[in-house]
């Protein structure tokens, strides 16, 4: 068997797409986000970056259901932008997820002190890995069960939160429209504060992706495809605008709760106070363990699927495909554990500072993944497409190109490279702005090492 098998249905891939986008920042940052831009800047920011994702669904849609593949975007990347693009997408973001893995492993053990202030953290980190390895070892069905539940549990949160929010603001006339005209609001610290912002969304809704590395295990990917990318966009944009909308109403951006991103001064936390006393700081510690696990559980097999690729393809070594009777690539699946492993090891060696040096080479490499998907499918369209009948044979059309295509790269790029901004009113040294763009920086090592040594490599 050298093929992965399709046994993942409609119903798992969107909760795996998700699971992979609706992270500890809906539950955490969320009311961060509208400390710093005002809820007028907070919800615009998250409006317009959700239509830069709307974007780059329908494009990974169009060329999921054409062409299916585990390779997702990077394959897409090599056949219609450059063999040395496709490698070094393929290898960043192979890493990106790897890098992810031990770091909500490392919050999951986090997130357990809640409860068991003195306990070694080091235990619950064994035992988290060990659940997410157990997760990913069996059928790619089992994975996406998991995944489904996992991902069910913070969506009825999420819309429990709505449900309550609303109520909440219509029966206590002194919540709503007022906090919108507090101080300098609905738009704090100008533009600057909605660029910050708008920073910070672009992170929110990374993970959306995977439903295209999906796309080689999903049954008929014709149909089901394209009504996982309609749903997942939808869902999300619901649950993260409307969040934002209903935390601006009930709690002004002046309150200086929403600065400390901890459970007990979570906006969720606030509302749930409400009705469960003090137990809500532990039911949504709960929820953050299970959306770290979640994204844990999405990042093992993300990975596993990209190395099983990358070997498949010539650009890694062959035994990472082989795959067991029941479809699993149980080779890239140990390596990306042992990297995972290595990573979080590092956490432990010199402070930790190798281990956040490690986390900043990840931190861009998920837009780097989204401009990759907006180039590759301009150029499917543009150079590839007309000589394989035109847009007729396509099953899936993603609209407004090429605008959209053109629009999402510009976004992305001022996204990247406006990064420093962030920096702004630290005291930074040189190298904190090199660690910004680390990710880039590797890239573009990626790109060039593959350009140079790829060929004498693969002849030998």
């Amino acid at each position: 068997m050298d093929n992965l098998s399709k046994r993942l249905e409609s119903r798992h891939v969107n909760m795996i797409a998700l699971g992979g986008a609706i992270g500890t920042g809906i539950f955490l940052t969320s009311g961060y986000s509208i400390a710093i831009g005002g809820p007028g800047g907070a919800l615009f920011a998250y409006m317009i970056m959700s239509v830069i994702v709307y974007f780059l669904m329908t494009s990974l849609g169009e060329m999921s259901t054409y062409r299916p593949t585990a390779g997702t975007f990077c394959e897409y990347s090599n056949q219609y932008v450059g063999r040395s693009f496709g490698f070094a997408m393929g290898y960043n973001y192979w890493l990106n997820w790897a890098i992810t893995l031990a770091t909500e492993v490392s919050a999951a053990s986090i997130i357990m002190s809640y409860w068991f202030p003195v306990a070694d953290a080091t235990l619950f980190s064994v035992i988290f890995f060990a659940l997410i390895f157990l997760f990913n070892i069996f059928s790619v069905r089992v994975y996406g069960e998991m995944e489904f539940w996992l991902s069910f549990m913070k969506v009825a949160v999420i819309l429990l939160f709505i449900v309550l929010g609303v109520y909440t603001v219509v029966k206590q006339p002194h919540f709503g429209l007022p906090n919108w005209h507090i101080g300098d609001a609905p738009f704090h610290k100008g533009w600057m504060g909605f660029i910050m912002v708008f920073l910070f969304a672009g992170f929110s809704f990374q993970g959306t992706e995977l439903v295209g590395v999906a796309s080689g295990e999903t049954k008929n990917p014709e149909v089901n495809l394209p009504k996982s990318i309609k749903r997942v966009f939808w869902r999300l944009t619901l649950f993260y605008i409307v969040s934002i909308g209903i935390i601006s109403l009930l709690i002004p951006y002046t309150d200086p709760r929403l600065m400390s991103q901890t459970v007990s001064t979570s906006p969720y936390t606030l509302i749930f106070e409400q009705y469960l006393s003090h137990y809500a700081g532990g039911f949504i510690n709960l929820v953050i363990l299970i959306a770290v696990l979640s994204a844990g559980n999405a990042s093992m097999y993300s990975s596993t699927r990209i190395l099983w690729y990358l070997g498949k393809t010539g650009q890694a070594p062959a035994f990472f495909t082989r795959i067991t009777s029941y479809g699993l690539p149980i080779c890239a699946l140990i390596a990306t554990a042992l990297i995972g492993s290595l990573v979080f090891i590092s956490s432990y060696i010199g402070n930790g500072v190798l281990f956040t040096y490690l986390v900043q080479i990840s931190s861009l490499s998920g837009f780097i993944a989204w401009f990759g998907i907006a180039l590759s499918h301009y150029f499917f369209r543009k150079k590839f497409l007309p000589e394989l009948g035109g847009v007729e044979i396509l099953k899936y059309r993603a609209k407004f190109y090429p605008y959209a295509q053109i629009i999402s790269m510009i976004v992305i790029a001022i996204v990247i490279l406006a990064q420093f901004v962030t920096m702004f009113g630290q005291s930074a040294h040189w190298l904190d702005y090199i660690a910004i763009y680390s990710s880039l920086i590797l890239f573009a090592l990626f790109y060039i090492g593959h350009k140079v040594f790829a060929k004498k490599t693969f002849s030998r």
